[in-house]
């Protein structure tokens, strides 16, 4: 299951943290977010201890989605020592996914 970042732990497990990190900018409103929602809990199980990943909710987190400036949803930021390094926005298969993180992880 892929982590809840939110506004006051979003330092602490994202930006402090030095392993790769995907942060997947969702709504329970949103059906594409909902679609992709299962692919990320996939990646959480399969890079577990090597890959960070989790989700934030823009309506109870507004913050973080402000401070990144996220205007569509789903937005799939992949950060890396506290700087964003790729992103990804809306619906993608699984592939697209295991493509960015491997790029990143080497």
């Amino acid at each position: 299951m892929a982590k809840a970042f939110t506004d006051s732990n979003f330092q602490t497990e994202v930006l402090s943290n030095d392993k790769l990190t995907i942060v997947d900018f969702w709504a329970e409103w949103c059906g594409p977010c909902r679609a992709i929602g299962p692919v990320i809990d996939e990646l959480s199980k399969e890079y577990e201890g090597k890959v960070n990943i989790g989700k934030v909710n823009v309506d109870e987190n507004p913050q973080v989605s402000m401070n990144y400036g996220i205007t569509s949803i789903p937005a799939i930021l992949f950060i890396k020592n506290g700087q964003v390094v790729d992103k990804l926005v809306g619906a993608q298969p699984k592939g697209n996914f295991v493509k960015k993180i491997e790029a990143h992880l080497n």
